[in-house]
């Protein structure tokens, strides 16, 4: 019997299929599904706090602000999303007389933007719509509540979430930069703070006015912001001004709600394709189509190629196409790219681990993909990001920081030493282009070749660019008065201090690599590894020398990047977004008038000069630009990398039947070794199953 049921159990896995180790539940086989996945949980998914890209991956597929970006055009174009179109501009003096469309920015005292908003489009099913039992005491989830409603989005929910920007417990990463500009809200966030209204456990803003932000009619809004921001309408595509129904805000300030986190910072509440339905953070979230979304198209147009690519093919089609997304938390990447490989996730990034085995290098530094991968139908999809990463100096610090020309020739010889082309190709396994300045490729301001370069750091030759030797990051050194590394008087040792989160074997890599780029110029490193939260808070405190950050576009426009060394955005001081605290009187005089102005010759000479300022100080080590390389199956369709649109989830569609056939062909169970072993077994026991059979046999006989 024994052999009997081994040999029915290999029977039984041998015609299993896929199935036997498909991580997902059998009800989920063949429906309408994208996988992926997602490595540090989301902290924040309240619109007026989310500030980070592990957030907007779910955020903005749920809110919907105003506008939106067009998803196949480059360069970007804004389209609208709930509006029914782009505000233009209107120019008011201070007097409150209309200017011209062409008005001397300095005579503009204030902007307007009246933004229409489309009828009929209405919430997510949720329970802050219906009215539910009077006792929620038992109620743990969202999903406990019996009773679910929804109603019309209005001009006045767009109203109560800008009001929302000065709420004194939310503390929005933005309320620095939005105070400069939109009207009266400096004056709200101080009413808030210090009125009765604020100890209240439920702060209901419908009590209160905001002079930049009023309501026209049900459908029409005033946004009032100070001068000319023409980058103000890029701001309006980002959650921050997603519209928030005060019955929900109501409805998770409740009491006792918070410990059980049914808050708005757990439980988003939109307008979008796609609604939370799961949200475990450290292993599963779970995204599914709003029921009650409005019914927009996929475009028809894009740019150059994307016919040619098939990303026009489901031109007019409505969206989502969707109905669900799961997201599963993968710590570490060989589990992750080796779940890619079986199709059970649709997409993938390449980590440095499996960079070999998905892409090869040609000698003249063509990517393709490897054999293994187009074999498997896998498509490649590469751009350099609208993103920078860099270490920034802390210019409050006694040493490196300061305007003094000491000070100066240390950060210029520490941006010398550290070879960002040899971490982009060890580190990065060439995915990066070492950057020049705080621009990216693809913003307005950005220079190509010879005329881009940073000649404090870059010399430019007849082979192209050419990072300057270590004896010129010496020679500066010994001018500084740290000959060899060391104080010309005191013979101490120069002695620089980075912090940092990164933690693990390949962080110790990274940071050995780096002691080795301070050791070429005679300067130790010492490297001091913290928290998170710590980290942030020895930032927001100055109580650091070095540290490295990185910034991706909000939107694209030199202003958002520039932003970072403006000096009324310093980090200590305003609590802005400067984390080095860099203030130069002529670079922030250049800086407001460049932020006020449209792309043109006048504009581009206005920042070329404020990278001249910026190469001369170095308050960064100017670090690289990633490029981004997008692994997809062959089933995913209409998915275009972006770095600055982020509601994408609702263009992409899945060819089930496909990804069905494929997986089950790249995942059928191997059984021979068990079928071999079945068989020694079946040789092993043969000999006395015969001789028991004899002995029954005799002892019948007698």
């Amino acid at each position: 019997m024994r052999c009997l049921s081994l040999i029915l159990l290999a029977v039984l896995l041998s015609g299993c299929g896929s199935d036997w180790n498909d991580p997902y539940p059998a009800d989920d086989q063949g429906r309408n599904i994208l996988y992926t996945a997602f490595t540090d949980r989301p902290k924040h998914l309240d619109p007026v706090q989310s500030y980070s890209e592990d957030e907007i991956t779910f955020t903005a597929q749920i809110y919907e602000p105003p506008l939106q970006y067009h998803y196949l055009k480059r360069p970007y174009e804004l389209m609208p999303a709930t509006a029914v179109r782009v505000p233009e501009a209107r120019y008011f003096d201070r007097q409150g007389k209309p200017l011209p469309a062409n008005a001397d920015p300095a005579q503009i005292a204030f902007t307007d933007y009246i933004v229409e908003i489309k009828p009929g489009i209405r919430y997510q099913p949720h329970p802050a719509f219906a009215e539910q039992p009077a006792d929620i005491s038992n109620f743990h989830t969202l999903g406990d509540f019996p009773n679910r409603g929804t109603r019309e989005l209005v001009a006045d929910d767009y109203v109560y979430a800008l009001k929302r920007l000065a709420h004194p417990r939310l503390h929005s990463p933005i309320l620095g930069l939005m105070a400069e500009y939109i009207v009266g809200l400096p004056d709200l966030a101080s009413e808030l703070k210090k009125s009765a209204l604020a100890g209240r456990q439920w702060l209901d803003l419908r009590a209160v006015s905001l002079t930049g932000a009023e309501v026209v009619d049900r459908y029409h809004y005033r946004i009032r912001i100070k001068g000319k921001y023409p980058q103000f309408l890029y701001w309006l595509t980002m959650p921050f001004f997603a519209p928030m129904p005060w019955e929900a805000d109501r409805f998770h300030s409740q009491p006792g709600m918070a410990e059980k986190n049914l808050t708005l910072d757990w439980y988003p509440v939109g307008t979008g394709p796609f609604m939370l339905t799961e949200n475990n953070p450290n292993a599963r979230m779970v995204l599914e189509r709003n029921p009650n979304f409005r019914g927009e198209t996929y475009p028809c147009e894009g740019e150059a190629g994307d016919e040619a690519a098939g990303l026009l093919a489901d031109c007019g089609k409505p969206l989502p196409f969707i109905e669900k997304v799961v997201f599963t938390r993968e710590k570490e990447q060989i589990p992750y790219w080796n779940k890619f490989l079986q199709g059970y996730y649709d997409a993938s990034g390449i980590s440095s681990d499996s960079f070999d085995q998905a892409v090869q290098v040609a000698s003249g530094g063509e990517i393709s993909l490897t054999p293994e991968m187009r074999t498997q139908g896998i498509d490649l999809s590469t751009s350099v990001s609208t993103s920078t990463f860099y270490m920034g100096f802390n210019m409050l610090d006694p040493l490196l920081g300061g305007s003094s020309e000491a000070a100066k020739k240390i950060r210029q010889a520490i941006a010398i030493a550290i070879d960002q082309e040899e971490f982009i190709s060890i580190f990065q396994n060439g995915r990066g282009i070492p950057s020049q300045s705080p621009l990216p490729p693809g913003i307005f301001g950005y220079r190509e070749g010879r005329e881009g370069i940073n000649p404090v750091v870059y010399d430019w030759t007849p082979s192209g660019l050419q990072r300057k030797d270590a004896a010129v990051a010496k020679r500066l050194l010994a001018e500084a008065g740290w000959p060899g590394g060391r104080h010309a008087k005191t013979g101490e040792p120069l002695v620089v201090n980075l912090d940092t989160t990164a933690t693990g074997v390949g962080a110790k890599t990274r940071i050995d690599w780096l002691n080795k780029q301070f050791q070429k110029i005679g300067v130790q490193l010492v490297v001091r590894s913290t928290d998170y939260n710590r980290f942030q808070e020895k930032v927001r405190k100055g109580a650091v020398q070095l540290f490295y950050f990185g910034w991706n576009a909000d939107y694209p426009d030199p202003e958002n990047f520039l932003f970072l060394l403006y000096g009324p955005q310093g980090k200590v001081k305003q609590s802005g977004e400067n984390a080095s605290n860099y203030a130069n009187p002529e670079y922030d005089r250049l800086f407001e008038r460049m932020r006020a102005m449209d792309n043109g010759p006048e504009r581009q000479a206005i920042i070329d000069r404020m990278l001249a300022i910026l190469h001369e100080d170095t308050p960064w080590v100017w670090g690289f630009h990633p490029k981004d390389y997008s692994l997809r199956h062959a089933w995913l369709k209409n998915r275009k990398p972006t770095k600055v649109g982020n509601n994408t989830l609702k263009y992409q569609r899945i060819e089930v039947a496909r990804r069905s056939e494929l997986r089950q062909r790249w995942n059928q169970p191997v059984v021979w070794p068990l079928l071999l072993l079945v068989l020694a077994g079946v040789l092993v026991a043969l000999p006395a199953v015969l001789n028991h059979r004899r002995r029954e046999a005799a002892t019948a006989g007698h």
